[in-house]
């Protein structure tokens, strides 16, 4: 989330980092955020690395192993929600959510069609895309963040994209040909996106961090 504070002085108590005035008190960027940051960032590189390798091993090799780079795409959008900063823990849990069910979903697929046949029959047989759909819709979340956040247009590309071409597959109104033509540019928004997260204080990813202890309290007090 966007950082806007200032900081008070130079070093907090502990030594982490400079105290910073928030909507709601004090906070700091502690090296476990940093840290926390870092592998977010790193994990959306990899989902949107095996994002866009998928696609090309589809192309240019065929689909039959593209599925690992599936799986792969699958861990590392796990890891990434497991380590994005969201203020709503409601929001968090639910794309969280989102993921566990498409990765069942993705289980499913790949005990009952064998691991090798679940691109080419997401391709024949359109219906099978409900089934790992919840995944993408987790991407898509992710996508809404990072432009809610920092307003990036790759961000909102790929949120728009992803179940434009989904949703145009299982109804048959979009050509393979379209499906896949979206999924590359989606992939590549992707890519684009991690990359420039790098050049980002890790403390713009985190945010206001008194907003989240607010609404921790304000979760505690209403469940006491």
């Amino acid at each position: 989330m966007t950082n806007t504070s200032n900081a008070l002085n130079p070093e907090n108590i502990e030594g982490e980092g400079p105290l910073l005035e928030g909507v709601y008190g004090t906070y700091t960027i502690t090296n476990t955020d940093r840290i926390e940051v870092q592998r977010y960032r790193l994990a959306v590189l990899f989902c949107g690395i095996a994002f866009l390798a998928g696609i090309l091993h589809w192309l240019f090799i065929g689909p039959t192993w593209a599925w690992l780079w599936l799986i792969s795409m699958t861990v590392s959008l796990g890891l990434a929600l497991q380590w994005i900063h969201i203020y709503l823990r409601a929001l968090h849990q639910t794309l969280q959510a989102f993921w566990a069910v498409g990765t069942i979903g993705l289980l499913i697929l790949s005990l009952n069609l064998g691991p090798e046949n679940i691109l080419s029959n997401l391709v024949d047989e359109p219906i099978w895309t409900i089934a790992i759909g919840p995944l993408f819709a987790a991407l898509t979340g992710l996508g809404f963040k990072e432009f809610f956040c920092f307003r990036r247009p790759e961000a909102i590309g790929l949120t728009l994209l992803v179940p434009i071409a989904l949703l145009g597959h299982l109804m048959g109104i979009l050509n393979g040909t379209t499906v896949l033509a979206f999924l590359s540019l989606s992939a590549t928004l992707l890519l684009v996106l991690a990359l420039r997260k790098f050049g980002m204080d890790a403390g713009a990813d985190v945010g206001d961090k008194s907003v989240f202890e607010y609404l921790e309290r304000q979760s505690a007090a209403k469940t006491q």
